[in-house]
């Protein structure tokens, strides 16, 4: 049986218009993300598309000096951020959505995880000059100082606390201080360069938003918390270990340890298969807790399953690269479906 979370009475719930509106701005933004094919993930595996709008911004306007700062945020992970972050204050408000709430948690967020990446990109000047799809950053390029860059890190940074830390709750500030020194310390200045398990690592990061929104309603953890956690968690293997595969050249020449590089793509494909199962399952014990119904259960269970079996085929394949960018292809569905029915999910049969 569903329980409704009740919001403080200050801030009255949303009506329903606004409620679908703020879930056709989810769709508008994860459609651009798709356009432009990043990951919504917190760690690297965007294709560049950053470093191109960078390119394009070489004048002196002031246009084009601010494109230049905007692209150091990663704009394609931004988007996927929101995504996740909304999605899950969404399911954790189940209809009854606090406006002043809900703006401070995504604006603060979105800042944080700017911040963040704006240092990861200073941090990585030596990477991306090897990687052809990176050395146009404004960062490599010289478009950007480091300098300018690091303030810019830091105000962004400065401010996004500023307005978790008194609009929303603790555990939000908490889970967004460990994403951020998850992502920019043990992923992009150690495990990413060290380890084969950068991935791991990075994905840890990269399931703190959703987790950050979740918990922005409940202030608390839970057994639905943890689930969502876990979802982005296992989501993020298969999608980046995909990108690993098919530009596993690209990787092996920046010198960047990942799987496909040490261990090889055949045993890339099983890490793919095994953790794409373990994203179907998360996904389909979620409406044991009674946060969502049928309609998710059904949506979830039958994309979960046909993004399985694109894993399993993925052991027959004779074009890797090919399939590999197939489920690629496919996660990006998936993260636009699951962050949709967690949504929606709480309000449907």
């Amino acid at each position: 049986m569903r329980h409704p979370v009740r919001l403080p009475e200050r801030h009255p719930g949303f009506t329903a218009p606004i409620y679908w509106s703020l879930l056709y701005a989810l769709i508008g933004a994860f459609s651009r993300m798709t356009l432009h094919g990043p990951t919504p993930a917190f760690h690297a595996g965007s294709d560049g598309t950053d470093a191109a709008l960078a390119s394009r911004a070489q004048g002196g306007s002031l246009r084009d000096r601010i494109t230049l700062y905007y692209t150091l945020t990663k704009p394609g992970v931004l988007y996927g951020n929101v995504l996740t972050a909304a999605a899950g204050f969404l399911l954790a408000a189940r209809g009854q959505v606090d406006l002043w709430l809900f703006a401070a948690l995504i604006i603060g967020t979105t800042l944080v995880i700017a911040s963040a990446c704006v240092l990861n990109n200073v941090l990585d000047r030596d990477i991306d000059t090897k990687m052809e799809r990176t050395r146009k950053r404004a960062t490599v390029s010289g478009g950007v100082g480091v300098r300018n860059a690091v303030i810019f890190s830091i105000t962004l940074f400065v401010i996004g606390n500023a307005m978790l830390v008194a609009w929303t709750n603790w555990l939000v500030v908490v889970v967004g201080l460990a994403g951020f020194v998850v992502y920019v310390v043990f992923y992009g200045m150690l495990s990413k360069r060290l380890s084969i398990h950068g991935t791991l690592v990075g994905s840890v990061s990269g399931a703190a938003p959703i987790l950050a929104g979740y918990v922005g309603v409940t202030g608390a953890i839970d057994a639905s918390a943890i689930l969502v956690f876990a979802m982005l968690f296992f989501w993020q293997m298969p999608e980046f270990y995909s990108i690993a595969i098919y530009r596993k050249h690209e990787y092996a020449q920046a010198g960047i340890p990942v799987i496909s590089v040490v261990n090889g793509v055949k045993n890339t494909k099983t890490q793919i298969f095994w953790y794409t199962l373990a994203f179907v399952i998360s996904t389909l014990l979620l409406p044991v807790f009674g946060h969502v119904g049928i309609v998710y259960t059904v949506v979830m269970g039958v994309l979960g399953l046909y993004w399985a079996w694109i894993g399993l085929v993925g052991f027959r394949a004779k074009d890797d690269d090919a399939w590999a960018h197939r489920m690629f292809r496919f996660s990006l569905i998936m993260i636009m479906a699951l962050c949709l029915m967690l949504a929606i999910g709480p309000i449907l049969p």
